[in-house]
């Protein structure tokens, strides 16, 4: 009988000289069976790869049946050369197998596993590769690496490259450099495979692994040995193992994948082009630029190349590596501009290439129907960030905005809201980004225990979710949610739940915090046709609470939760102003007081719409005199009074003289500065401009300001730094301006009713008013100037 030979061709994961090494090889050498690292799981469904559909980079995905959160990947690139051996196997109708430890070892309770969920292929304690650099005299690992491999093209003996590397292995193993438990117990079920190879009687047997595993694969112990050491391992979980898309960008050591490489973009770079690559990468990297709007010539990328090349010589490697690329695009493409090199290396050096699953890949039933949604509506996922703009008039767009918010739902944040970048506030218009991620392949696997299509998936996590809420916010929050994914069987329990929360929830605090969205679903129920009747009913049953409950609230907050408080006012004010005119329908807005008058506290029921904005009216006027007149303890802070004051000013339920007048009275020497200052704040939130239209409010604040003692001064300072910096910088300005010009109290109310001041006439008047208050008349110097 023929004896077996065993070709053990070690590797680095994700290196395409390995990978171009292991191809030479693999062609020469005519192996019989290829066995290759990795979960042996995969092997009834790597003959996927012999298809065209299936384009890295890809990843094998495991996750353990019954908890589909505890997951691992194996990534593979076009330059990986797991994959250039998966290729060659599968293109020549070789068994490919493949020999690591099962991924259900590694998916068993009180099994680590990485926070990101990729699982390590070769990962030990101490990293060979720096150890190897550093024993030849390098102290840069990658580039050492670079110079003896990647830039390697393969010889005439095709596995001379892998003796040399495992003879290298080999002395830092013999040093027990790097060894770890787990690597032992990898590398005695690798033997057993091998071993199951060898009785399967194939007599050319390759075997592609990590090179830091080929001295423990080349010294074959007893059998007995190996299942002793595997004897230990936890009981075997279920897995089920498929196929995903997988990215450069994920491939990068910068997103926390160990086994990673640097740079994936520049190594795919290397493995696709024949020739020279650095006159090409330096032209794709002068056509990014231009398309930014750089001014990059072929004269400019001439020059680049040369300098690259330069650099190689007088740093004595045998070819520009990337360092030397990147140094010579800097220079002369990007002019010395680190933000321009910054674009060069996150799209060419890392890249956001993703790559492509067939349907034939196993997947989950949930998978599937994202899939056919992604087909029918268009959708196609990226890698790269892409901005969307949905019309929600529009049938496509609509069903584009519930997939997307049915996906948020379940933890698969595809698309995000994001800023539109057409210039319009209306409920009809959505604005998303959408970036896919390789993770969300986990998510939706764990997502599939919801239900088996996206709607019934999505609504079945909403009641879940809602049941298991402990705050009013969630559950108004979800309803909102429900709303924008249309999720209509969802809704009504979703609502009971709510309704439930709500009746037990006695924390206007927390009933501020829900009623913003409960609103904006309403809102959001009539651009999507939505009946929303019990929206409506809800939302009104808080905001009477609110109005009953929000003064006596504010009373006795200290600084934390006054601010808090204050945000919660503003919301809650608009989403009342919102159901308000809901309530009034199209007829017309709500009606309000006569500006200036204080009214009663007691609202005219005869409209409904106009009744809740008169009682929040009231509970607004209520707010603004709880003055703390025992201490702090016994009224609502300052931020707050003022704040109720300027919304009701805004309303036009206050005129501008009960404003002033509050103003004066706040300002005097009975209020403490520091109630006073954040009442300031309170006031002036949201926009400065009033103190431009009326000056005598300014006027007053500059009295004010300039009669508080040092000692206060000190204290209330951050507060009126505070409310000044929130102002428009047109506004800090213009106040600025004015105060430097003169005395506050004599600028005009109104220059367009009151015109410009005659200083003449002005002037005339000043000895009969010197006679009536019985002091020495001044004549002022533009007068006397005239005089003499």
């Amino acid at each position: 009988m023929t004896a077996t030979e065993v070709a053990l061709l070690g590797i680095r994961h994700h290196g395409p000289g390995s990978a171009r090494a292991v191809a030479a090889a693999l062609a020469r050498w005519r192996p019989d069976a290829v066995l290759i690292e990795g979960p042996p799981e995969a092997d009834d469904i790597v003959h996927l790869a012999a298809g065209k559909d299936l384009v890295p980079p890809v990843a094998l995905l495991a996750h353990a049946v019954d908890d589909p959160a505890k997951a691992a990947f194996w990534p593979y690139a076009e330059f990986s050369p797991e994959w250039v051996a998966i290729r060659h196997a599968v293109e020549h109708d070789l068994p490919v197998r493949f020999i690591d430890l099962p991924a259900g070892y590694g998916l068993a309770p009180g099994t680590a596993t990485e926070e990101e969920g990729e699982e390590e292929p070769d990962e030990p304690v101490a990293d060979p590769l720096a150890l190897l650099a550093e024993a030849a005299g390098h102290d840069d690992p990658e580039r050492w690496w670079e110079d003896v491999v990647e830039h390697r093209a393969p010889g005439t003996d095709p596995l001379a490259p892998f003796a040399a590397v495992a003879e290298a292995m080999g002395a830092l193993r013999a040093e027990g450099l790097g060894e770890s438990r787990r690597d032992r117990l990898r590398e005695a079920y690798m033997r057993r495979r091998i071993r199951a190879a060898r009785r399967a009687g194939y007599g050319r047997i390759a075997v592609v692994c990590g090179a830091f595993h080929v001295p423990a694969l080349e010294r074959m112990p007893t059998d007995a040995h190996d299942r002793a050491l595997l004897a230990g391992l936890p009981k075997k979980v279920r897995t089920d193992i498929t196929w995903v898309p997988w990215t450069h960008r994920r491939l990068s050591r910068v997103t926390g994948y160990g086994a990673g490489v640097p740079s994936p973009g520049w190594y795919h770079h290397l493995f696709t082009t024949d020739g020279d690559p650095v006159p090409r990468w330096l032209t794709r990297a002068a056509e990014l630029l231009r398309a930014e709007d750089h001014p990059v010539s072929s004269a400019h990328v001439i020059e680049a190349v040369r300098l690259a090349e330069t650099l190689a010589a007088l740093r004595g490697r045998p070819l520009a590596g990337l360092t030397e690329t990147l140094d010579a695009a800097r220079a002369v493409l990007c002019e010395g501009s680190d933000v321009a090199l910054e674009l060069v290396r996150d799209r060419l050096v890392i890249g956001d290439r993703l790559g492509e699953v067939p349907d034939a890949a196993p997947a989950v039933p949930l998978r599937r129907d994202l899939t056919r949604w992604q087909r029918s509506l268009r959708l196609k996922p990226e890698a790269a960030p892409k901005d969307v703009d949905l019309d929600l008039r529009k049938e496509n767009d609509a069903a584009r905005s519930r997939l997307l918010h049915r996906l948020r739902l379940l933890g698969v944040d595809w698309g995000v809201p994001a800023r539109s970048s057409v210039n319009s506030t209306g409920t009809f218009r959505e604005s998303w980004r959408l970036c896919w991620q390789p993770e969300f392949a986990v998510r939706i696997a764990e997502a599939a225990q919801w239900g088996t299509t996206v709607e019934e998936a999505a609504a079945n996590k909403a009641v879940g979710t809602a049941r298991a809420a402990e705050e009013l916010a969630e559950l108004t929050g979800l309803v909102e949610t429900c709303l924008l994914a249309g999720l209509s069987g969802a809704l009504p329990a979703v609502m009971r739940v709510l309704a439930d929360c709500a009746a037990l929830d006695t924390d206007v605090a927390h009933l501020a915090g829900a009623l913003p969205a409960l609103v904006r679903a309403l809102r959001y129920g009539d651009v999507r046709g939505t009946d929303h009747g019990a929206l409506a009913e809800a939302a009104s049953g808080l905001a009477e609470r609110i109005c009953v409950g929000l003064p006596p609230a504010c009373v006795g907050l200290d600084a934390q939760g006054a601010a808090a408080m204050r945000v919660r006012l503003d919301e809650v004010h608009g989403a009342i102003g919102l159901l308000a005119g809901a309530a009034a329908g199209p007829a017309g807005p709500v009606a309000g007081s006569e500006p200036g008058s204080e009214g009663s506290d007691v609202p005219d029921d005869s409209d409904d719409s106009d009744g809740l904005a008169d009682r929040w009216a009231a509970a607004l006027r209520s707010l603004a005199r709880r003055e703390p007149a025992g201490g702090p303890a016994t009224g609502a802070p300052g931020l707050l009074r003022g704040r109720a004051v300027r919304l009701l000013l805004d309303d036009g339920r206050l005129g501008s003289e009960d404003a002033g007048r509050r103003l004066r009275l706040v300002l005097s020497v009975a209020n403490s500065p520091a109630d006073a200052a954040g009442w300031v704040e309170g006031f002036l939130a949201g926009g400065g401009a009033l103190l431009l239209h009326d000056p005598r409010l300014l006027a007053l604040l500059d009295e004010w300001l300039t009669g508080v003692s040092d000692e206060a001064f000190t204290d209330v300072l951050p507060l009126l730094r505070r409310t000044f910096a929130g102002l428009e910088a047109g506004v800090r300005s213009t106040i600025g301006g004015r105060v430097a010009a003169g005395p506050l109290a004599e600028a005009p109310a109104s220059r367009a009713s009151v015109g410009e001041l005659d200083r003449a006439r002005a002037d005339a008047a000043v000895p009969v008013l010197a006679l009536l208050l019985g002091v020495r008349p001044t004549i002022p110097r533009q007068a006397a100037g005239r005089d003499t």
